[in-house]
């Protein structure tokens, strides 16, 4: 499956961690700022199968000195996994949740897709990029998959935790930024991005409120399926916790940046969800927004979650203009509450100093 790149954002690429550069004083092993005991930073990363044990050691040990405390992988690779242990890091296996596009599952069961109010599937009609193939939740086949895929994850002895990403429904609305690329305004929730109309989704809704939803004039302003979709995505969330805490492991997930806004775009309702920690993705210039609605953006979030699980900023490394500003987002994250972040991107020696001194 194809590294997550949040839709087509002109002039990203493909976002690789390459080898670190190491200044002399690194390589005597005189780093300095050590990571604080109270704090978890986090970077997301795809293994380079071909890397060689030296490298990925160095890696993970610049990693470890300069504040990083864990690593979610989006692929299995034990030789990663356990060379990240030995340099005193957790290891969690990044899974792709709602969003499975993989070609056995397509072909072996169609009618586990999520289907838009136009009554197209992502199966055969996927929304705005060819890889988002999203699953419907009301299904309990497809719960049943999703506990099995964890399953088999967590029980490697390598794998420390699980970290849930897609988890949630299709972007009814992207964020602003992007509209640019799709050529498309998304003021209102259009028929081909909002989902789930399945017939299982409409007629598990009308046992609970006695309304067919394709028949309403203007679905997208019922309120009460608006709730039905949350409280969806948020069971299959909080049995795959409990499927993790059968294993006595972490469960964490990658989220839209706000409350408001997951439940707005996504159907994500993260607040009520069953986790050790939550990872929101604060891409500020997606939102066209600047450096300081990270802090706003924690607040809003720490605030809603009572202290229910810790909350660890997600940041866009490419959405920051020079490494002062990469320390200023993340004071503003620890300020406002974050008991951490966790970086997307390529992690750098200019990066890793900007999170030591942030840190300090």
């Amino acid at each position: 499956m194809k590294k997550r790149t949040f839709l087509k954002q002109v002039g990203l690429g493909a976002l690789t961690l390459g080898h670190l550069p190491v200044s002399s004083a690194q390589a005597k092993g005189l780093v300095t700022n050590p990571p604080k005991k109270a704090l978890k930073n986090w970077v997301w990363i795809n293994p380079d199968h071909k890397a060689k044990d030296e490298d990925l050691t160095n890696q993970f040990k610049q990693f470890r000195a300069h504040g990083i405390t864990g690593i979610f992988f989006e692929a299995d690779d034990e030789r990663h996994f356990t060379l990240a242990k030995k340099q005193g890091l957790e290891t969690h296996r990044w899974i792709w949740t709602m969003n499975r596009g993989e070609e056995s599952l397509l072909k072996a069961h169609p009618e586990w897709y999520a289907v838009n109010r136009k009554g197209e599937s992502c199966a055969t009609n996927p929304p705005y990029v060819g890889y988002y193939r999203w699953l419907c939740p009301s299904r309990p086949e497809v719960k049943e998959y999703l506990e099995n895929v964890v399953k088999t994850e967590l029980s490697k002895p390598y794998v420390d935790g699980i970290h849930l990403d897609y988890v949630r429904y299709c972007d009814v609305i992207l964020p602003q930024n992007l509209w640019k690329n799709y050529g498309i305004k998304q003021n209102q929730e259009l028929p081909e991005y909002d989902f789930c109309y399945c017939d299982t989704c409409r007629s598990k809704f009308k046992e609970i409120k006695g309304i067919d939803i394709k028949l309403e004039e203007n679905p997208d302003q019922n309120l009460s399926w608006r709730k039905f979709r949350y409280d969806n995505i948020t069971r299959i969330v909080n049995h795959l916790s409990k499927t993790a805490s059968g294993f006595k492991k972490p469960i964490t997930a990658a989220v839209f940046p706000t409350p408001e806004v997951a439940k707005r775009i996504v159907r994500q309702d993260w607040t009520n969800w069953s986790l050790t920690g939550v990872c929101p993705m604060i891409y500020h210039k997606f939102y066209k927004e600047d450096v300081n609605w990270i802090g706003d953006a924690v607040e809003e979030g720490v605030r809603a979650l009572h202290g229910k699980f810790p909350l660890y900023a997600g940041l866009f490394l490419p959405d920051f203009d020079s490494q002062d500003e990469i320390v200023k987002g993340i004071q503003l994250a620890l300020k406002n509450g974050a008991s951490g972040v966790s970086l997307f991107g390529n992690v750098d020696d200019k990066v890793l100093k900007a999170l030591a001194k942030a840190i300090v």
